[in-house]
């Protein structure tokens, strides 16, 4: 953020890119380094502990996420853009001092230095798991990133405005859901609930293609289904983070963590590369029939991960 407080003249192209650059890192580093603490600091008996605590962290992180987007807004409003990066790199600075006081010196230290070549993981249940997270945010981005925005301001006559206001609201309550996932799925976990969530997913971007090639009103086709696929997808989500942070080693779970978060990259990317181009060439519909058909590449995987013993707590 320190990068972008710099005067106006600086700001180019590639300095933002470097500073988007490094900002996703740290975002990343964060996010994995949260999720690995857990796994240290809950029992490996209390399974339905574990779940519960990652489900509160990835959902209040995606809520968050989408408060950002307002609050951005409003600093960017009230401060200018200088103002509004110098805040929150204070902000942030802040939240590093507590943690220097707060959290243990040795919390994820591993015993020994991997090995570049320990950094692939060696655990076929998080080959699998990481397999089914990039289908799964693949299935996606392949039309929420380009292809949904671009339709809601085209086909829909929103203004950006609107459309940036909706995609922030659907965000905060996807991370509401992701928080009391362990409420809905109950007291099973392993490839039972991941195989039925994920095959649950699957219907919805299928329907909607339906509804929309029916004729059917595009506003209740749209909007209907959209929320009904956040309400899944953060299900899965959750199983998703739950379930790499259980498979995890004790003993290096950073790094089971980073493959796996390295496997969502790749399934980010994957879907916004077709989501611009598939929507170019065919439309929404087939970025629809294209999600479904990842949603159910994710579910096939879920049926090779190992069956776990029900939930503690």
């Amino acid at each position: 953020l320190g990068m972008l407080a710099v005067p106006a003249a600086m700001l180019t192209v590639p300095w933002v890119m470097a500073a988007q650059a490094l900002s996703g890192i740290a975002k990343d580093l964060n996010k994995m380094s949260a999720k690995s603490g857990i796994k240290l600091l809950v029992p490996d008996e209390q399974q339905g502990t574990l779940y519960k605590w990652v489900a509160i962290l990835t959902g209040s992180k995606n809520t968050l996420k989408g408060v950002g987007f307002f609050l951005g807004g409003l600093l960017l409003m009230a401060a200018g853009f200088k103002g509004a990066v110098i805040i929150m790199a204070v902000a942030l600075g802040l939240v590093w001092l507590s943690s220097l006081f707060l959290l243990g010196q040795d919390l994820g230290k591993s015993k020994a230095k991997p090995k570049f070549s320990e950094i692939l993981s060696k655990s076929r249940a998080i080959n699998v798991l990481s397999a089914a997270r990039m289908f799964l945010f693949g299935a996606r981005d392949v039309w929420f990133v380009v292809a949904l925005p671009v339709y809601l301001h085209t086909v829909f006559g929103w203004d950006f405005w609107k459309v940036g206001g909706f995609m922030a609201s659907w965000i905060i309550g996807y991370g509401f859901i992701q928080t009391i996932a362990p409420r809905i799925t109950g007291n099973m976990e392993g490839k039972q609930p991941a195989v039925l969530w994920a095959a649950a997913l699957a219907l919805i971007p299928a329907a909607i293609a339906i509804g929309l090639a029916a004729g059917w009103s595009p506003q209740f086709v749209i909007v209907g289904g959209l929320l009904l696929f956040g309400v899944l997808f953060a299900v899965n989500s959750s199983l998703h983070s739950y379930l790499i942070v259980s498979y995890a080693r004790g003993d290096g779970v950073s790094l089971d963590v980073g493959f796996y978060y390295m496997s969502n990259a790749a399934g980010r990317l994957l879907g916004t590369i077709l989501s611009g181009w598939v929507y170019q060439a065919w439309g929404l519909e087939a970025c629809l029939w294209i999600s479904s058909g990842l949603v159910a590449m994710a579910a096939l995987l879920s049926v090779l991960l190992p069956q776990r013993r029900p939930l503690t707590a």
